[in-house]
């Protein structure tokens, strides 16, 4: 199913205890599986969106990240404690809006989703082997071994996979009994942000109002003079 088809139009969600987001209903039920269904919320984005800036001298592609996800924002609160999303065409990187994004997972192994995990994970491994000084290089094979055991053993003690989880895990991956040096990491980060990259918007944007109600934290709310500072993230959605 292609992005620009008309089916997928909205879907409602509503906060777990886990303080991630659930998709409840969706416009699109033949070629979506409910059963624990996540989306990623705004802030949780926003913190993805930081760990990507510092792939950018690394190769990313960022249409890979516009492709790999639907994005959403706030239409209205409804009865039962759940908030109704519709369906925008926005880029994420760009967007004057903060955005829900619903992974691309109409395909598990050769979607658009799985080739955006597949891109940033060689990209991880590419910063890893740059800056830890492994005896031998790192292969994305490994890192995929270490993260896939991870998830198996959450399943088995029966945690809920979401999809934030899953990407930072890759985004923040550091093998065990390994530490990047914070220097060498910030000097690669100050490199990517001192580019001018045309494709990817830096500047934070202002939330609009239904998001400022129902994502109230002061953290996702900005002057004008600090739209360039970023936020540290604290993890889960808003309260």
């Amino acid at each position: 199913m292609k992005k620009t088809g008309p089916s997928l139009d909205w879907c409602i969600v509503r906060l777990g205890d886990d303080n991630n987001w659930w998709v409840e209903s969706i416009s699109d039920n033949e070629n979506w599986d409910l059963d624990d269904l996540g989306i990623i919320d705004p802030k949780q984005f926003l913190h993805i969106s930081e760990l990507l800036d510092s792939m950018t001298e690394f190769g990313l592609e960022s249409q890979l990240v516009d492709e790999a996800f639907f994005t959403f924002e706030i239409s209205e609160e409804i009865e039962g404690s759940l908030v109704k999303l519709i369906r925008v065409r926005d880029s994420l990187l760009k967007a004057e809006d903060m955005l829900f994004a619903l992974p691309d997972v109409l395909d598990d192994e050769k979607g658009p989703y799985a080739d955006f995990l597949n891109h940033v994970s060689s990209i991880r491994v590419s910063m890893l082997n740059e800056l830890i000084d492994f005896n031998e290089p790192y292969l994305q094979e490994e890192m995929e071994e270490v993260l896939a055991e991870k998830q198996n053993n959450d399943f088995l003690e029966n945690k809920r996979s979401h999809f934030s989880d899953e990407l930072i895990s890759i985004l923040e991956f550091v093998p065990d009994g390994f530490a990047i040096d914070s220097d060498l990491e910030e000097e690669s980060q100050s490199s990517a942000n001192d580019e001018d990259y045309a494709d990817l918007d830096a500047d934070l944007v202002e939330v609009s109002d239904k998001e400022e109600k129902l994502l109230p934290d002061e953290d996702l709310k900005w002057d004008e003079e600090e739209k360039e500072e970023t936020t540290p993230y604290e993890g889960g959605a808003p309260e």
